[in-house]
């Protein structure tokens, strides 16, 4: 039975009926954030990553898998609290402030806009080179056509292709560890056996180093957030959104770490590799050229389309939140809902119109620095809010963990990452923001729907 939505600090009854198609439980959200995620997500960067590690790519992930913890412990309250669509931005909205509300909105927009633009981009060039006489932007129109359709067709049918595509990810890194592992410790190849160096290498390890492993995995676990976007289309939404941003946090960062590991044990002198394709190299040596060829096409589909896909999804909650709180230009064409397929439609085709401009427009660095500034950002907010609004604001003083300690530590990782990025970064991201509180002020004085919250 769909649980009640009448709990005090509630949303009022206008923004409670249930529009979206409320049918998911527990698995499908835990599949969802794999998905989104991405199981063999290092295998794309890991060169990038053992290069500014040192080899040390497993105690990367483990850093980041605990840094991003504390983020989704706050997540996970303020689920529990405003169980709604609108993810960081409807927390921020009624735990903090309805400004600062939009920001967050505002910010995490630039993270998922740009998201499927960015996966459909290294899926079209992967396959490029796979297939050079074709020409990238027909990949990418492909990708986005094929995942529009998927999430317009309904909650469910996506939910079932994602259960599908998580199992082809998951079976080609088994086909992939499998190989491994007997190519290290039955052929005695790699490093022959069991090795603590890509765990531990106290020659290169010190505050720079964490500071720059941090800021490397906590962006590699980006996406763990978009659970809470589905929010109105949970069973059980105060219950199962929280935990399952928890446990697909957890599960991720597990894989991630035994898969690198396995990965440094196979070829541990990681200077020789080409950081692009480092890992399909690998796969190269421990399984043949079959099992390169597997890899990348495995990734480009773990990209290109589970990536992208849960991506347009997660946005086009968000702004079909934003416009049916009338804060966004075009709010009613936003807030519009299919009536036979219970999805945002609209908000959806949106999306894939602005993953092909974006794709066609940036270049791959410019994507990434904006996605990163954007994600951060909003989270920064989330930890803020997650503290003023239940021990300042609620008085719950017997949650000092929960409550205070957990979201301020939240805060100052967060905080630590973000102010570690580069110029570009800071240039991209300052603009969107600049934008957003011009906007969001505007908004603030002459919208209808600032005045109700």
């Amino acid at each position: 039975m769909t649980e009640t939505l009448s709990k005090p600090g509630a949303l009022p009854d206008t923004h409670r009926h249930d529009e979206l198609d409320r049918s998911l439980s527990l698995r499908h959200l835990v599949v969802y954030g794999m998905v989104f995620i991405v199981p063999i997500a290092p295998m794309a960067v890991y060169g990038f990553v053992a290069r500014d590690s040192f080899g040390m790519v497993p105690l990367v992930y483990l850093v980041g898998m605990v840094a991003m913890l504390f983020t989704a412990l706050s997540y996970r309250q303020m689920s529990r609290e405003f169980p709604f669509a609108g993810s960081v931005y409807a927390y921020v909205r009624k735990g903090l402030h309805p400004y600062p509300g939009f920001i967050a909105g505002w910010m995490i927009l630039a993270d998922y806009l740009l998201l499927p633009a960015l996966a459909c981009v290294l899926s079209a060039a992967w396959l490029h080179g796979l297939l050079p006489g074709v020409p990238a932007f027909v990949w990418i129109l492909v990708f986005v056509f094929f995942n529009t359709v998927v999430n317009t067709l309904g909650i469910k049918f996506q939910a079932r292709n994602n259960f599908v595509l998580l199992f082809v990810e998951l079976a080609a890194l088994a086909i992939f560890l499998v190989l491994a592992i007997r190519y290290v410790f039955v052929d005695g190849g790699g490093a022959g056996g069991w090795s603590l160096a890509p765990l531990y290498d106290p020659a290169h390890l010190s505050w720079s180093f964490v500071a720059k492993a941090t800021s490397i995995a906590a962006l590699s676990f980006l996406g763990f957030d978009a659970i809470s976007t589905l929010a109105e289309e949970t069973r059980k939404p105060r219950r199962d959104i929280g935990n399952a941003t928890v446990i697909a946090l957890l599960l991720l960062g597990s894989i991630f770490m035994f898969e690198t590991y396995i990965a440094a044990l196979a070829h541990p002198d990681y200077g020789t590799l080409d950081a692009p394709v480092a890992f399909f190299e690998i796969g190269r040596e421990v399984g043949g050229q079959a099992l390169y060829v597997l890899l990348i096409i495995i990734n480009v589909i773990a990209a290109g389309i589970a990536n992208s896909l849960a991506a347009q999804s997660a946005i086009s909650r968000i702004l079909y939140s934003m416009g049916r709180d009338r804060i966004l230009p075009a709010s009613r064409f936003l807030a519009y809902v299919h009536p036979r397929f219970k999805t945002p439609i609209n908000a959806i085709l949106l999306v894939a119109v602005i993953s092909i401009a974006l794709a066609l427009a940036l270049s791959e660095e410019a994507l990434i620095a904006l996605v990163n500034f954007g994600a951060l950002s909003a989270f920064m907010l989330l930890n803020l809010t997650v503290f003023v609004y239940f021990f300042l604001r609620q008085r719950r003083y017997s949650g000092v963990f929960r409550f205070v300690l957990f979201p301020l530590i939240g805060l100052l990782i967060v905080g630590f990452v973000w102010s570690g990025f580069d110029r570009t970064t800071f240039l991209f991201g300052g603009c969107w923001l600049v934008v957003g509180l011009i906007l969001g002020a505007f908004k603030s004085r002459r919208a209808k729907a600032f005045e109700a919250m």
